[in-house]
């Protein structure tokens, strides 16, 4: 005989308890609210610029508003519209009609006129492919023709002697000189002690710099705080780094940042604010963080490209040319693979590189 007592009682009664359908909708919507938590707000941004100009582009490209799934051929055509190719004539050419191309740049959607790179398509394609997969759609982006003329483009794209392009490094010659532009100000101060949080606590990204939050931040005696990072993009993409999120701010770093903190007496929230007529703000972003790096770099009188992320290929490439080990690096960093924080290397003039000398006593 079975004993009945052993079986648990229903919370409710059956009737009450949601149908399957009900259940599908209720998934369906946590689903949302999961991928709208989860993502960065600066991804967020990203994914809803990148399908808006694909809306722009299907109804000034084909005259009607676009919809999902959209057509395999549809993908092929943004591809070769936007990827620049040697022609019969060995003349670059790209398909998107100059009047097309004219009309996006004066929506807004688009920066200038002609080609993009080849990681910019790719980024729009991988967008799209995401927009289809979340509605469940046949995702054109996965068809063997789709992935097939994005490799061949990046093959061409080598022959042509084209390269990824990279920020330049701001190594330590770099940042002492950007460090001598910031003079007691409250601007100054602020950028100091920004651009020695951002290179001492492991080459920190832009959206890192911005996110930093006073909660985050504690003192650890007079030589400097421990600040724990909660937001890196290693911990974004659900993987528990085999570093800590603990990133040690000593010394000079931590005497600027100490400056900064008593100058705008800040007590809580944002570390890093913008300044409206020497009075604190509100948080910075991520952008604004960019453009503090490449005005403190044009102030120096630096030659190079720089932006937010020198600061990062900054730190890998100076505690590699001190001989720093490599997994402290990344301990620092947040690096998982190899090959990416090598990624990130540049040693600067070829004859500067200490592996061409092994023939020397």
């Amino acid at each position: 005989m079975n004993d009945n007592s052993t079986i648990p009682v229903l919370a409710q009664p059956a009737s009450a308890l949601a149908l399957p359908i009900q259940l599908a909708e209720q998934a369906a919507h946590a689903v949302h609210e999961l991928l709208a938590e989860a993502a960065a707000a600066n991804t967020t941004r990203s994914y809803a610029s990148a399908l808006r100009y694909w809306a722009g582009w299907h109804a000034a490209r084909y005259g009607i508003d676009m919809t999902l799934p959209v057509a395999e051929a549809t993908v092929l055509q943004f591809v070769v519209d936007h990827v620049a190719r040697r022609s019969a004539e060995r003349e670059l050419a790209w398909e998107l009609p100059p009047a097309v191309d004219q009309a996006l740049v004066a929506a807004g959607l688009k920066a200038k006129l002609g080609p993009w790179t080849l990681a910019t398509v790719r980024h729009r394609v991988a967008v799209l492919s995401t927009a289809h997969r979340l509605k469940h759609a046949t995702n054109p982006c996965e068809q063997p023709a789709i992935r097939t003329v994005l490799s061949r483009a990046a093959r061409a794209a080598v022959k042509r002697g084209e390269r990824p392009h990279k920020k330049t490094a701001v190594t330590l010659a770099e940042l002492e000189a950007m460090l001598a532009t910031c003079d007691d100000t409250l601007e100054g101060v602020r950028d100091r002690a920004l651009l020695c949080f951002g290179f001492a606590s492991g080459g920190r990204r832009r959206s890192e710099i911005a996110a930093a939050d006073l909660r985050d931040l504690r003192r650890i005696g007079p030589q400097g705080y421990i600040y724990r990072l909660e937001h890196s993009k290693t911990q974004q993409a659900g993987v528990t780094a085999s570093s800590t999120p603990d990133k040690p701010i000593l010394e000079r770093a931590a005497h600027a940042l100490e400056a900064w903190l008593a100058a705008s007496e800040i007590s809580e929230g944002a570390i890093f604010r913008r300044l409206w007529k020497h009075k604190v703000g509100p948080a910075l972003s991520p952008a604004a963080v960019g453009e503090i790096v490449q005005r403190r770099a044009r102030l120096a009188a630096l030659e190079g490209d720089f932006g937010g992320h020198s600061l990062r290929s900054g730190f890998v490439t100076e505690a590699s040319r001190q001989g720093v080990s490599l997994p402290a690096i990344m301990a620092m960093t947040e690096h998982r693979a190899v090959s990416s924080v090598i990624g990130y290397f540049q040693s600067g003039q070829a004859d500067e590189n200490p592996a061409a000398r092994l023939l020397e006593d």
